[in-house]
């Protein structure tokens, strides 16, 4: 297993995992960039079967560019398995780091320069909205008190270094990935970045956060909802109690029997 303080292998191929769904006026802006931001980089669509064409519009963009791939998914299964997906062909096809990056424009790929020559002497880097220098722009208030309000919660009660593991733009090691046992990942919505946050820092890896500029999309909608912030809190507060039970637990087994009597 690697830890935190190995000399760590330079990153030379590197795939952008962009997972769609009806973003086919969005992708031809935001591969633009990444392609003019990371030149040698490989961008890899991972499109769920859009109803919108935007499969086709991947196809489009491939034919014509080699540093473009597509990944056609039977349908709509969730955030975290169309990543999972990412992650095994990206394995399979020997990449030293894939990034995660949202279709939709409110990750800069201009950022994303940074974030590589940071990933040289880390094991995830996240493009984080809430370290000094990150920021949100065109969010209403109340979503960005939710999101605040969330990665605290998630801070406190998973006792972790990070101050905005709910992010969606990152870039791991591809040994990162072996590590974390990706295997056992069940989540599928937005509660995955999460997950593999915790399954990280569990595992003793460094993770680095660098501030980013987060913008709200301008076009088609937003694939958050209520329902999608609950039912992640919900698990998140699961996975809380089961490790303050964890720290209760290993409390108790160290303390001394006359302690006890």
């Amino acid at each position: 297993m690697p830890d935190s303080t190995h000399a760590r292998p330079p990153i030379e191929r590197v795939a952008v995992l962009i997972p769609t769904y009806n973003e086919r006026d969005n992708l031809p802006l935001i591969v633009e960039r990444v392609r003019a931001a990371v030149p040698e980089a490989d961008v890899v669509v991972l499109d769920d079967n859009s109803p919108d064409g935007t499969g086709e519009v991947a196809d489009g963009l491939a034919a014509t560019d080699d540093h473009v791939k597509v990944i056609h998914r039977q349908g709509k299964e969730g955030l975290g398995a169309a990543y999972l997906a990412g992650f095994a062909w990206a394995l399979e096809q020997g990449y030293d780091a894939v990034v995660e990056m949202d279709a939709d424009g409110s990750h800069r790929p201009e950022h994303l320069p940074t974030m590589l020559e940071v990933a040289r002497d880390a094991d995830l880097v996240i493009g984080s909205r809430y370290v000094r220098g990150g920021k949100i722009v065109n969010w209403p208030l109340d979503r960005k008190a939710i999101s605040m309000a969330g990665n605290l919660y998630i801070k406190a009660i998973l006792g972790m270094p990070v101050n905005d593991a709910t992010a969606g733009y990152r870039v791991y090691r591809a040994e990162t990935l072996r590590t974390i046992g990706l295997d056992r990942v069940q989540s599928a919505g937005y509660v995955f970045q999460t997950d593999l946050t915790v399954r990280t820092v569990r595992a003793g890896l460094k993770v680095v956060e660098v501030p980013i500029t987060f913008i709200e999309r301008e076009i088609g909608d937003s694939k958050m909802d209520g329902d999608v912030v609950r039912e992640s809190m919900a698990r998140i507060t699961r996975w809380g109690l089961a490790h303050r039970k964890a720290q209760l637990r290993g409390l108790i087994d160290r303390e001394p029997t006359w302690h006890r009597l």
